[in-house]
């Protein structure tokens, strides 16, 4: 099971590397704009994943900061923003590496944003459910990027694992 969950911190850093590429093409203005996703904007949406990533992350290690609003823009600046974002999916993969059968297998308590009310859950749903959670934004990210008329990004885990072989 420690595999699986590797193979997709490995994803997900790469799937972020590049909606984060395409994003970069936009330039500001674009990333900006309103397209009518979730959280308004391809920049806020791109906030929002990192905003939870670092919320689950303090949930699972007990360290890091965590912003109290799932909404919260961490970074105005792009530049700041993408390399916030390499280093939390740095965080996740080597954290990842660190857990061991019993880790998985185990439960945490954390109380969450919406619900004031601690709650005990495993950690390997929950581990799985942030891995979800990023392939459900990016996403979001997606449309938004062919919405403003930039192309296709291909983010199939299948081309990730076929990239890696090669």
């Amino acid at each position: 099971m420690i595999d699986h969950f590797r193979m997709f911190a490995a994803y997900n850093g790469w799937a972020n590397d590049r909606i984060y590429a395409a994003a970069e093409v936009l330039g500001d203005e674009g990333r900006r704009r309103p397209t009518g996703a979730a959280f308004g904007t391809l920049h806020a949406t791109l906030n929002h994943l990192l905003a939870t990533d670092r919320i689950w992350m303090k949930r699972f290690t007990g360290k890091g900061e965590a912003p109290g609003t799932l909404d919260a823009i961490l970074y105005e600046d792009f530049t700041e923003l993408r390399a916030a974002r390499v280093a939390e999916d740095r965080r996740l993969a080597a954290w990842i590496d660190g857990l061991g059968p019993d880790d998985l297998a185990g439960v945490f308590t954390y109380t969450p944003i919406s619900i004031p009310k601690p709650i005990t859950q495993a950690l390997s749903p929950c581990l799985t459910h942030l891995f979800n959670h990023q392939t459900h934004h990016r996403g979001q990210c997606h449309m938004i990027l062919t919405s403003l008329g930039q192309p296709s990004v291909v983010l199939d885990l299948v081309f990730f694992l076929r990239s890696r072989a090669a």
